[in-house]
């Protein structure tokens, strides 16, 4: 539209003109997106109504029959750090299920409970379950306003479950959401195939530079496992932070 705008303009003043307008409304778009705590940006600029990136790390791996989800522990407001030990990680079915969540935390919570209300009705099914809940997130006039994504795992299967309706299998038994989701998802894919590696050992070299890279995310670790007695050796795992001379 720009182009053909200054083919069809005559005058350089009016191209300025224009360029001004369009600099003026990019810069209200972003500044409106910025002021809901920078996740706003994506909605903006995308015209949706759920946005998808949350100030925060969440991190499931599964590898050789075990399975970590971890998360960071920073809760942000805006520009401001209001809590750093936050634990968005958590056990449904006596254990048989773990979860994390990136969004609002009462959202969350809310969600987890209704994810372990639909696991009561389909006992051992987390699929079957997980795909109810995004049916009733989407559809339900209370549930879609809440605003998170959610990460589920059991022993057979790691899921995805978005308020779009979305309940995702990763190829690759990786996944990995919120702001430092990506350099976090990234790290543990170039590492999943190294010798001697276990499950543990990647989500936290993985977190590590995740945690090092995204202003959002901490080193305040909480991580759940399955069998959940991985947990111990999460001190003793390896960490990717370089020793001091």
């Amino acid at each position: 539209k720009l182009c053909a705008t200054r083919e069809n303009t005559s005058s350089p003043v009016s191209a300025t003109m224009l360029l001004q307008r369009i600099s003026r409304a990019a810069s209200s778009t972003l500044s409106a997106a910025w002021s809901n705590g920078g996740a706003g940006i994506v909605r903006e600029m995308h015209g949706s109504a759920s946005p998808v990136m949350y100030g925060t790390t969440v991190l499931a791996v599964r590898k050789n029959n075990e399975v970590v989800i971890v998360a960071d522990g920073q809760c942000t407001r805006g520009g401001e750090v209001v809590k750093p030990n936050v634990k968005k990680v958590r056990r449904l079915q006596d254990g048989a299920v773990i979860g994390g969540f990136a969004g609002a935390t009462a959202d969350a919570f809310t969600l987890f409970d209704r994810l372990e209300n639909k696991l009561e009705e389909h006992p051992g099914q987390l699929t079957r379950a997980a795909v109810d809940l995004a049916k009733a997130w989407r559809s339900d006039k209370y549930l879609r306003r809440l605003d998170a994504v959610m990460v589920v795992a059991d022993a057979d299967i790691s899921l995805t479950i978005t308020g779009g309706g979305d309940v995702l299998e990763p190829h690759d038994d990786i996944i990995g959401i919120g702001s430092g989701g990506p350099y976090a998802l990234a790290a543990a894919r170039a590492l999943i195939d190294i010798p001697g590696m276990s499950a543990m050992d990647i989500a936290k070299k993985a977190m590590n530079i995740a945690a090092d890279t995204c202003i959002y995310t901490n080193h305040n670790f909480t991580v759940e496992t399955i069998p959940e007695d991985l947990k111990s050796r999460w001190d003793a795992s390896p960490s990717s932070k370089p020793a001091k001379k």
